[in-house]
């Protein structure tokens, strides 16, 4: 069982929790994004069993009239197996969601990841006429280029700082640069897509950033934001633009909750307040 202080930031064990907590995100008109968590399965077994839970999640959203998508890790569906094994492990689900009309991201995870995962989404985004997203990372040196390879590539990308440890030789680690570098991800993204941006962000000030240029180009785009972090300001920006919650559940909560709270002391205080708070 999830103690409280972790379930601020996962929404249970089961796809029954998960789903439970997207109809009531619904009500807030607040989109789910579901992952199971899991990453870095190195069995076939491993990789096909979290493959087959998602087709099952896919046909459980399909039975359910509102605004929920899943996310997958690539490493989770067998990219460190090797190549064959995750794309045809992520074709059977993107296929399965195709056919239920339910939309797929594919997170992005370390940089020796990249070229393999952004092949096989535009591959798919194209086969599958733009049913598939993309995480793209601002810290990467490279991530500018990747967003003009996809401006012309039906589907969606989403646009976060980035969470890995990387080296200095491939990223930027000062934080102000990483800034930068997102601010001029969303310059060329507003300017020339027709949409399809997602703004991965929890910092009000590249929030405000997209919503100016929206002002300016017209350019439509959403927010995506972590579950438990800031979601009075998820409930804010519902009012006025699309917003979806990045929504963890399963039984390997542990790690994903650890993770999260060494990201930013803040969050481990905000999960303390919200648990003392009731």
């Amino acid at each position: 069982m999830i103690p409280p202080i972790a379930s601020k930031f996962v929404a249970g064990e089961t796809p029954a929790a998960a789903l439970d907590h997207s109809r009531r995100l619904n009500d807030r008109d607040v989109g789910a994004i579901l992952n199971l968590l899991g990453e870095h399965y190195d069995e076939p077994e491993a990789a096909a069993s979290d493959r087959d839970a998602y087709l099952d999640l896919i046909d459980d959203i399909a039975r359910i009239d509102g605004d929920i998508c899943i996310s997958v890790k690539p490493s989770q569906i067998g990219l460190d197996i090797g190549e064959t094994t995750f794309r045809e492990n992520l074709e059977a689900i993107v296929e399965r969601a195709d056919d239920r009309g339910v939309f797929v991201w594919v997170d992005m995870e370390d940089h020796t990841t990249t070229d393999t995962t952004l092949d096989a989404f535009e591959d798919f985004a194209r086969e599958y006429d733009g049913g598939v997203g993309v995480c793209l990372q601002a810290n990467l040196k490279r991530t500018l280029d990747d967003v003009k390879r996809l401006a012309d590539v039906p589907g969606k990308v989403r646009l976060v700082k980035g969470a890995y440890d990387e080296p200095e030789t491939v990223a930027y680690t000062e934080k102000s640069r990483v800034n930068e570098a997102y601010q001029d991800l969303l310059e060329y993204a507003f300017e020339h897509y027709d949409g399809g941006i997602a703004v991965g962000s929890h910092d009000p000030e590249m929030i405000d950033y997209a919503r100016d240029l929206h002002a300016e180009h017209g350019t439509e785009f959403e927010v995506q934001m972590l579950m438990g972090v800031r979601e009075d300001a998820q409930d804010d920006l519902a009012e006025e633009y699309e917003v979806w919650q990045y929504v963890p559940y399963g039984d390997k909560w542990m790690s994903y909750f650890y993770r999260r709270v060494m990201e930013r002391k803040e969050n481990l205080l905000f999960a303390l307040r919200a648990v003392v708070s009731g």
